[in-house]
């Protein structure tokens, strides 16, 4: 009886130092983590989240981590615990992260061509095959009509530009008719209500491959997560009708697919997504460095950071005019808040 309580002491002795010892880490005094969706977590954009970690370390003097994920709730709930400082994340995430902390804040988000955050909006997409197109078609134009009983790809239930718009999209046009007008956003959810199949490709990069696949017939993602990995070959960017091309040299997950067309039925703008960070693991002092260094002519101008339009390198930011980091109010995100009413 001694040997087990002692055993049983002991375990919880360590389990003990264990959690001191993972909170020390997250929290370290000389340390920082920035979590990434799956999106941006690819090898692909390794170099342009090593600039922003290098010079986030410069103007703290901590070094940065980067965490990984495979899983936008990992992301989500990561930077809610206080276990990462900084997190990018699309405007639905970064709502679930400060529902759950209220001190999630917004940092930065990427402006518009404009400079400002008059245009500072990416575009969610609702696309075909390109074999497939004119089954969505309604006297001569591209509509949404012929969704129903297909098999779906969302990329999360998290995901801003890759759920909840789409969805709203869905539930405002079909609930105009009298056999869908209790349409609820859980119906699109799972199979075998709205949707013949519903799967999700847990980033915009996977949603994108379920439909060119042939494991979706229809597919929701955003023009910016796979913009590294297509070219647009008919019609302007981001218009319904237009349709995109996989590069021959596509990294991966495209690697699979090179060559494979799509058109888009549906396009509609999204609000950008911003840098949050959790202001009771990361110090007003540091805050206020990193926001006045990412909105500085230095960061705008950084070309690992801002990647020329005409650039070959990957990047997570294209710099075609005077993009540049502005600074946000929480009540910026407001309109995506709107759509969970």
């Amino acid at each position: 009886m001694k040997k087990t309580l002692l055993s049983v002491l002991s375990l919880l002795f360590l389990v003990s130092i264990l959690a001191a010892c993972t909170s020390s880490s997250a929290n370290s005094d000389d340390q920082l983590t920035m979590v990434w969706y799956p999106n941006e977590s690819g090898n692909d954009l390794k170099s342009a989240r090593d600039e922003i970690g290098k010079v986030i370390e410069e103007v703290t003097g901590k070094k940065v981590e980067h965490k990984l994920t495979t899983d936008y709730a990992v992301a989500i709930e990561t930077i809610a615990n206080g276990n990462a400082q900084l997190a990018f994340m699309g405007a639905q995430g970064y709502i679930e992260a400060k529902n759950k902390n209220n001190s999630i804040e917004p940092l930065i988000v990427p402006s518009g061509k404009s400079g400002t955050i008059d245009d500072a909006v990416y575009y969610s997409w609702l696309a075909v095959k390109k074999a497939d197109a004119d089954q969505y078609k309604v006297n001569g134009e591209y509509a949404i009509d012929n969704i129903v009983d297909s098999k779906f790809s969302f990329v999360s239930s998290s995901s801003t530009s890759g759920f909840k718009v789409p969805s709203n999209d869905v539930i405002a046009y079909f609930s105009q008719q009298d056999q869908w007008k209790d349409l609820t956003p859980e119906d699109l959810m799972e199979g075998g209500t709205f949707f013949k199949e519903v799967l999700y490709g847990d980033s915009h990069q996977g949603s994108a491959v379920n439909l060119l696949s042939g494991r979706a017939d229809v597919a929701a993602f955003c023009d910016t997560c796979v913009g590294n990995y297509i070219e647009i070959a008919e019609g302007e960017p981001n218009k319904a009708g237009s349709v995109y091309k996989v590069k021959a040299d596509a990294a991966e997950p495209f690697h699979t697919v090179p060559g494979e067309e799509f058109t888009l039925i549906n396009v509609t703008p999204v609000l950008n997504a911003p840098f949050a960070a959790n202001t009771d693991s990361l110090s007003e002092e540091d805050f206020k460095k990193i926001q006045e260094l990412m909105t500085s002519d230095d960061i705008a101008n950084n070309e690992k950071i801002f990647v020329p339009a005409d650039a070959e390198t990957a990047g997570l930011f294209t710099k075609s005019a005077d993009e540049r980091f502005v600074v946000v109010e929480d009540s910026w995100f407001d309109p995506i808040r709107e759509l969970s009413k």
